[in-house]
């Protein structure tokens, strides 16, 4: 099945349930099916063609939302575009991806004419709010747009549906394919993994280009009710659990520590959630027994990535609470769970040989979770796709019950606040600054941030810079998700006999007495 038939189902079975609610605005099942024919119709009327890719720029927004049917409606392929990212590396991944449409926010109203400029293949612009720069709102974009039919294409479970990004380590995002196949395999495996005894209510919070919005339509199955708040605010998130009577919410690690941290974090009724979802990094253990003493026994992790979203092994509820309370199970806090149910899992050495229990090796998975390819990118798809397994980069092992321990990373990739940044890209920002001779971007333990991006600057002889400088010259090149928190300048590097960095060495400073290389 494809997305939105999910989402039709979920209109037969609850018309008149609110499926998207935000501040004033609400949108019942079929209320949202109906804008989102209405968009579908109107854009294939403008010349949208199958499969042709609809971007969506926007701040979480329950219009914003119903693009994205729409997009899937009308046979395209949605790219999300993360609206934390720096512009130019959002317009490169659209001219990777060869976006035709873009439905904006007006908060994007500036960089969507450098995007005009620079992305020949974009057709056609919407803003989702108000009209702009004689661009349509929404509104207006389908206001004479009937309610006519798409032309039925047939069932293909290998159609291209969504095409994400991911930092690639030569600093170009990687477009990560996902088909239909992909979708449904997800979204059948959160009914098993995350399984519903009464009314949804999904509290949508981080960013719906990345696990929350997905989690979103992952969800659909069960009639969610989707309360949509456009920023990670502590306050907010605890209050809106309590008003919504909220059962299902992903957080980064980064936003948990935030709540914990908030001085009124006990002054709110917790007791409707089911599924407190911490995802993206590992999470301190002693923080996750915090947690499950103030939320209750609901929080839950999971392991996966881009290339195998989310649901490659779970650690329930149950299983979580027991080990804050029990200490002879106190270990399991480290671990990401056990392998779910529809792909299979294992630890393998460099040459291809599967590992046994307690062996440390790379995670590597197969099955229908995992996405088919790279967007235009035969070589990496096969570098990924070893010994017919996909190789995630983790470095991890099993033991003897099952569960599965990340302990270290192959993939040279920092995890801050959730979201993955490859240390190369920061790396070429760092080396343009006029007084820096090099550089070596690593991730340090952080309690807020899970990995905070370190770099360790060598300076050309005779030349200054300050921690600031560096800096605000990273974040004006790539944004403040990537540029690095913290600056050292250090006389020398070190390096290996043939002139390589040894990261390795630089790590050993910042990870010494610590049981894993990644938090």
């Amino acid at each position: 099945m494809r997305v939105i038939d999910f989402f039709d189902k979920a209109v037969v079975a609850s018309p008149d349930r609110a499926a998207f609610v935000s501040g004033t605005a609400s949108y019942s099942y079929a209320e949202m099916q109906t804008l989102s024919i209405r968009i579908a119709v109107a854009v294939r009327a403008h010349g949208l063609s199958d499969a042709g890719r609809v971007a969506v720029y926007s701040p979480n927004d329950v219009d914003a939302f119903a693009c994205v049917l729409a997009g899937f409606r009308a046979n395209a392929t949605w790219v999300p575009i993360n609206a934390r990212n720096a512009l130019e590396a959002n317009i490169d991944f659209m001219n990777l991806t060869e976006c035709e449409w873009l439905f904006y926010h007006s908060s994007f109203a500036a960089n969507v004419r450098e995007i005009r400029a620079q992305v020949p293949s974009l057709l056609r612009t919407v803003c989702i709010d108000r009209t702009d720069d004689a661009t349509p709102a929404l509104s207006d974009f389908v206001a004479s747009s009937s309610l006519g039919n798409i032309p039925d294409t047939g069932y293909d479970p290998h159609r291209m549906a969504t095409i994400l990004g991911s930092g690639g380590t030569t600093g170009r995002a990687k477009g990560i394919l996902w088909d239909n196949l992909t979708w449904s395999t997800l979204i059948a495996e959160a009914c098993i993994t995350l399984p519903a005894s009464g009314p949804v209510v999904h509290l949508c919070v981080a960013p719906m280009t990345h696990a929350a919005g997905i989690l979103t339509f992952m969800l659909t199955p069960h009639s969610p009710t989707n309360v949509v708040l456009d920023k990670i605010e502590p306050l907010e998130i605890m209050s809106a659990i309590e008003r919504y009577k909220v059962t299902h919410l992903f957080l980064p690690p980064t936003a948990l520590y935030a709540m914990l941290a908030h001085p009124r974090v006990r002054e709110f009724d917790y007791s409707s959630l089911t599924h407190f979802l911490i995802a993206a990094s590992p999470v301190a253990p002693d923080k996750l027994s915090e947690a499950v003493e103030i939320f209750g026994p609901c929080l839950c992790q999971c392991y996966g990535q881009v290339e195998a979203p989310m649901l490659v092994t779970y650690l329930p509820p149950s299983t979580l609470a027991e080990a804050a309370r029990e200490p002879s199970l106190r270990h399991r806090l480290k671990s990401c769970g056990q392998p779910c149910a529809l792909s299979l899992m294992a630890i393998m050495d460099d040459d291809g040989a599967i590992l046994p229990t307690g062996e440390r090796g790379e995670v590597v998975v197969r099955g229908d979770l995992v996405a088919p390819c790279y967007y235009k990118n035969p070589e990496g798809t096969a570098e990924a796709h070893r010994f017919g397994w996909h190789h995630t980069g983790d470095v991890a092992y099993c033991d003897q019950d099952g569960y599965v321990y990340i302990v270290d990373r192959k993939k040279d990739m920092i995890i801050t606040g959730g979201f993955n940044v490859f240390s190369a890209e920061v790396e070429a920002a760092i080396n343009g600054h006029a007084a820096v001779e090099n550089c070596a971007v690593i991730g340090v333990p952080d309690p807020k941030w899970g990995e905070a991006v370190t770099a360790i600057v060598l300076l050309r002889p005779g030349l200054q810079a300050t921690e600031h400088e560096i800096i605000e010259f990273a974040k004006q090149r790539l944004g403040s998700v990537k540029a690095p928190k913290h600056v050292e300048f250090w006389p020398e590097l070190p390096r290996s006999p043939v002139g390589k960095v040894l990261k390795t060495e630089i790590r050993k400073k910042f990870w010494v007495n610590t049981e894993r290389a990644v938090n």
